[in-house]
């Protein structure tokens, strides 16, 4: 199903996107639709290193981790629905068996040259307003990692490159190795 022409411009709702099939790869921000293009090679490559390193350590543990897509719904009553590209949960009621309502513990958005303003800045935004506790920008093109941690009601961010491994704040013992993502 794709949306019509027409309906471009319109306002959006909840309710329209939860009435698209997996087919449309759009997100609703504040009402306005945000069409997604299909994701490249290396963008795929560190979506499945990153997401392969989380699934095995949660495995048998209680956090679950998704990857795109999988709809977020950050605040109740606001039409903004935003696909990441991966969330960890933790708290199983804010799952419903069709979208994570409220803010994931972990949010991963790997930059895409058609992105990277909007994973930057709205993105980075939305996440710090719902309190996301950890918000990670990856930038497979140049190696690197941008790892916002909440503290204060602020996002103290940390870079990391292609030789270093991650800690992930909001799951104890868990570090991710760069070096896998990044690698060819």
């Amino acid at each position: 199903m794709s949306i019509p022409k027409e309906k471009l411009e319109q306002y959006y709702t909840f309710e329209d996107w939860m009435s698209w099939d997996e087919s449309v790869r759009a997100e609703i921000i504040d009402g306005e639709l945000v069409m997604m293009a299909p994701p490249i090679q290396k963008h795929q490559g560190a979506l499945g290193e990153l997401f392969g390193q989380l699934w095995q350590f949660l495995r048998g543990k209680p956090c679950k981790v998704f990857p795109a897509p999988f709809g977020v719904r950050l605040l109740d009553g606001k039409d903004t629905v935003l696909e990441p590209d991966i969330i960890v949960v933790c708290d199983k009621s804010k799952l419903d068996g069709k979208v994570c309502n409220g803010a994931p513990d972990l949010v991963i958005e790997i930059l895409s040259p058609s992105t990277a303003r909007q994973d930057r800045v709205v993105k980075f935004r939305l996440y710090l307003q719902a309190g996301v506790p950890e918000y990670w920008i990856v930038d497979p093109d140049a190696g690197h990692l941008q790892a916002c941690v909440l503290e204060n009601g602020e996002y103290v961010t940390r870079m990391y490159d292609e030789n270093d491994a991650v800690p992930v704040r909001a799951l104890e013992g868990c570090e991710i190795s760069l070096r896998e993502v990044f690698g060819e």
